[in-house]
């Protein structure tokens, strides 16, 4: 009995174990994502108007996936020197305009006599 209580309480403290480091890896990620954003925010403060972070900020409520990538997108043509510093939200409004016209929107088109 006292040989299976030992091999239980190695299994708990292996377990125990695993669950330390699968949250220092988790927390350790979560720090590194945090640092990535706020230097991404530092550098779209530079590059940014008011205005346009303001209009992003919003966006982002809506569609944060569109927005991570335009951020990004947007920092890597203000270092390329392919847009001008600052982005006024008017261009920023031109940027977003012709990103919107790009996308292809999908349509489903139902038989007739189907159910919708």
């Amino acid at each position: 009995m006292a040989e299976y209580d030992a091999e239980l309480e190695e299994l708990k403290r292996r377990k125990m174990l695993e669950y330390q480091r699968k949250l220092e890896a988790m927390q350790a990620e979560e720090e590194q994502k945090q640092l990535e954003d706020a230097r991404r925010q530092e550098i779209l403060r530079k590059i940014l108007t008011p205005e346009a972070r303001e209009r992003l900020t919003n966006l982002r409520m809506v569609r944060p996936e569109l927005v991570e990538q335009l951020e990004i997108q947007l920092i890597q043509l203000a270092q390329m020197g392919r847009v001008s510093v600052p982005v006024t939200d008017e261009i920023l409004k031109e940027i977003l305009t012709r990103l919107f016209q790009q996308q292809k929107q999908i349509k489903v088109k139902y038989p007739r006599g189907s159910l919708r």
